[in-house]
């Protein structure tokens, strides 16, 4: 019984997923196509990375995605998808949508093309330098949500990660105001976020409302496989219940740990993640010691899956 995931912003690093360009056909292949598409160089800005574009929202999201797809389909070609025969997919935020294209419920085009506008509305949903996230060390959801409530703070948890790391979104004054409240209260660190905006949030509903509307004309298929939703961390292989999902992810809580804990309740052994970097191996190791976990980053980790 297997998984595989895929990893969101964040995750991104210079040179990432280069290895595979530059030694498979397969992941040129994805990366042609999809800077035909987007009309970004994709492959030049993970290379040089001039004025920073690999940490702004716009290009990051399409970085990401491109790279998890160029080693997913160089690994489905080298190793072979029975070989995995996965019972889930599922990914963090930005990875839904490597998933939904992972169990062909978007083809790599419609993906990308979402991709693009939501990296875009996401940069821009609020003025720049007026809002921001943080992380929250050492105390889990409810912990947090309890400190919330209490003291009456305009902050919400975007992502609940593990029961060791929680996210906070909101405006860069409440997020700084709340600082001291959350140490006070025992938490390990507090750590603000070099990120643009207060991702999954109220601040991103008019940038949902307008990536709503996009979704709306993409071509969507039933999936082959199953995925958990990021909104609602439920089974689903309804089309409608997932794209309904999709719609309402970016303003909302994205839960992993609840996520997490469906594919133990699913009996599932072994976890794959795709894409660049191992961040979410490590949150999920902190939820729970029960997977027999493999990242795929580099080309070395293909012989883990031979």
């Amino acid at each position: 019984m297997s998984a595989i995931i895929f990893p969101g912003q964040g995750s991104q690093y210079s040179m990432m997923a280069l290895d595979f360009n530059d030694n498979f056909l397969e992941a040129r292949n994805v990366f042609e196509q999809i800077e035909d598409i987007t009309k970004i160089d994709i492959r030049k800005i993970i290379y040089e990375n001039q004025q920073d574009k690999l940490n702004q929202t716009q290009f990051t999201q399409i970085l990401i995605f491109a790279s998890s797809m160029a080693i997913y389909q160089t690994l489905i070609k080298q190793i072979g998808i029975g070989i995995i025969n996965p019972e889930i997919v599922l990914g963090h935020s930005l990875g839904e949508y490597s998933a939904l294209v992972a169990n062909n419920t978007l083809s790599l085009e419609e993906a990308s093309k979402l991709i693009k506008i939501r990296g875009d509305l996401m940069q821009s949903a609020i003025e720049p330098n007026t809002s921001g996230m943080a992380a929250v060390i050492g105390k889990n959801a409810e912990f947090v949500d309890e400190v919330i409530k209490k003291n009456n703070l305009d902050i919400e948890i975007a992502n609940d990660n593990s029961p060791m790391q929680i996210v906070i979104s909101g405006l860069i004054k409440n997020i700084n105001a709340a600082e001291n409240i959350f140490i006070s209260n025992g938490v390990k660190r507090y750590v603000k976020l070099n990120v643009s905006a207060a991702f999954h949030s109220k601040y991103m509903n008019n940038a949902q409302s307008k990536l709503i509307f996009e979704i709306d004309k993409a071509n969507f298929k039933s999936p082959d496989t199953p995925i958990i939703s990021n909104y609602n961390a439920e089974i689903n292989s309804d089309l409608n219940i997932v794209v309904d999902s999709l719609k309402k992810q970016m303003s909302s809580k994205v839960k992993w740990t609840e996520s997490i804990n469906k594919l133990e309740k699913m009996n599932i052994i072994k976890i794959i993640e795709i894409g660049p970097g191992k961040i979410l191996s490590g949150l999920i190791l902190r939820i729970s010691k029960k997977f027999d976990i493999i990242s795929i980053d580099k080309i070395a980790d293909l012989e883990k899956l031979k």
